[in-house]
């Protein structure tokens, strides 16, 4: 779905700050059951109140949420995203400062703000945090007599053992995949002492640990086939579906997030599965994570900010909050709800992944003006260093060589 050319009007001729019904637009980039469940959510703060009504509209097209934003008239009020865009879009003055409105900002995970905030200002608000963990399918392990890894060199061991191919010399079964182009070789650079961006949120590519763990990482690749793991990537089902190559036992291992306790049950019911921190290169580097966080900002065009506002105070207080994130398997931004594990306790494995927020090795991803940018020549090095295009030093060099031009 695109999003629906709905004016932001209201009744009895009212507006932000007058009498009547205050009608705002909530596009969000959910579909599917998430869309579902939020517009449950939506409903009972329809009903709860008469000052704002609220219209949600899904539309999973990033692309035109920010063409709306950078034009003259949105189409909508209130939005969501991923903490790493604030900075970013803060920049560029297309999201309205928060610090403003009659919104308590109290309460939260501090790691969940860490990237909220920009020139002094918060920009957007936490309504969920995730971390990711590496996720095994337990019978293919048992299957092939292969144990839980617990070190760098035993992943790398499990993965070829766990990956099987045809007569032809096809993939059939491949031991360690990924979910999302990026996140594994960001996330395996953690183990080894690595980091993607420095204390201030600026791009560290030659980074010692990044090169010592994209070498780890193209030594592994190279050992499978990257031209065989590609043909085999090529025919991916689509995420999260029944042809999810986790979810149809097509992959063994890969470093996803704790949404996966809700999908999985949903999709593929009887998949044994566990969930284990990255195994660490060193022990100093153990219970590696990434922390990001699902976000929810009001843009600078919106005409009807107040009424967002409180809006996205509502969708931020414990009660929406949990009814949210319960059904989507993530976890909550407040520590209230994240203490009240009894909320989560249905959640296959959600305490590994809530365990993990603990663990002084979680870190967030810099959401630094360059973020974008940085993130697209990562990716593209990281191709190159799967295809064994480029050396791991030779590919991240090249990203260095372009990190004056971003933009600051």
């Amino acid at each position: 779905m695109v999003i629906a050319p709905l004016a932001a009007c209201s009744t009895g001729g009212g507006s932000d700050g007058s009498q009547g019904t205050t009608t705002i637009t909530f596009s969000y980039l959910w579909s599917g059951p998430e869309a579902e469940s939020l517009e449950k959510i939506i409903a009972d703060y329809n009903a709860s109140q008469s000052e704002v009504k609220v219209i949600g509209v899904s539309s999973p097209d990033f692309q035109k949420q920010l063409t709306s934003m950078s034009s003259s008239n949105g189409s909508f009020d209130i939005s969501d995203n991923f903490g790493d865009v604030v900075g970013s879009w803060a920049s560029k003055g297309i999201l309205a400062p928060l610090d403003d409105y009659n919104i308590d900002m109290s309460g939260f995970v501090p790691s969940s703000l860490t990237q909220m905030k920009y020139g002094g200002k918060t920009y957007s608000l936490p309504i969920a945090i995730h971390s990711q963990l590496l996720m095994y399918n337990k019978k293919m392990f048992a299957d092939a007599g292969v144990q839980v890894p617990t070190t760098m060199d035993e992943l790398a061991d499990a993965a070829l053992a766990l990956t099987k191919t045809d007569a032809d010399g096809n993939i059939t079964q491949l031991g360690l995949g990924e979910a999302a182009p990026g996140a594994t070789q960001r996330m395996i650079a953690a183990a080894f002492g690595g980091s993607w961006w420095d204390k201030d949120g600026q791009p560290t590519p030659l980074n010692d640990g990044n090169i010592q763990a994209m070498t780890w990482y193209q030594n592994l690749v190279n050992k499978i086939g990257p031209d065989k793991i590609a043909k085999f990537v090529a025919g991916y089902g689509q995420y999260q579906s029944d042809q999810d190559p986790f979810f149809s036992g097509k992959l063994a291992m890969r470093i996803d997030g704790e949404w996966n306790g809700v999908g999985i049950p949903k999709v593929a019911p009887g998949l044994e599965w566990g969930v284990i921190t990255i195994p660490g290169a060193s022990p100093q580097y153990k219970d590696t994570t990434e922390v990001t966080a699902s976000t929810l900002f009001i843009p600078a065009n919106s005409k009807h900010k107040e009424a967002a506002a409180k809006f996205l105070a509502y969708m931020v207080s414990p009660d929406a909050m949990k009814a949210f994130t319960v059904a989507l398997g993530n976890m909550p931004a407040l520590t209230s709800l994240l203490d009240s594990s009894a909320d989560y306790s249905a959640i296959e494995n959600f305490s590994a992944f809530a365990d993990a927020l603990k663990s002084p090795n979680a870190y967030a991803p810099s959401s630094a003006v360059s973020a974008g940018e940085y993130m697209t020549d990562l990716n593209k090095a990281f191709d190159s260093i799967a295809s064994g295009n480029e050396t791991p030093k030779k590919a991240l060099e090249q990203v260095e060589s372009r990190v004056s031009s971003y933009s600051k």
